[in-house]
């Protein structure tokens, strides 16, 4: 698939461009490598990890909490009793 702009991946996760954005600064989402044209290009799995990051929220999660949740996801050493 083809990277997408930010307002692309906005519209596909249901959110809107300033969510994207303010989900970077606060370093829930890597920061995307940008075209030559200076556009940031998101690839599609951006999608999913917005779609976490909302559905956490939604349970009640803060995102410092959200933050600590995708870094053991990253990492593939982490146990299913670490998490929990």
């Amino acid at each position: 698939m083809t990277p997408m702009t930010i307002s692309e991946l906005a519209q596909a996760a249901d959110v809107h461009v300033e969510t994207v954005r303010y989900y970077e600064r606060r370093g829930l989402l890597p920061e995307p490598p940008r075209q030559s044209s200076g556009y940031r290009a998101y690839p599609a799995t951006m999608i999913t990890r917005l779609r976490f990051i909302k559905n956490a929220q939604e349970l009640g999660f803060s995102l410092a909490e959200i933050a600590k949740l995708l870094a053991l996801r990253v990492d593939a050493a982490t146990s299913c009793a670490e998490v929990l």
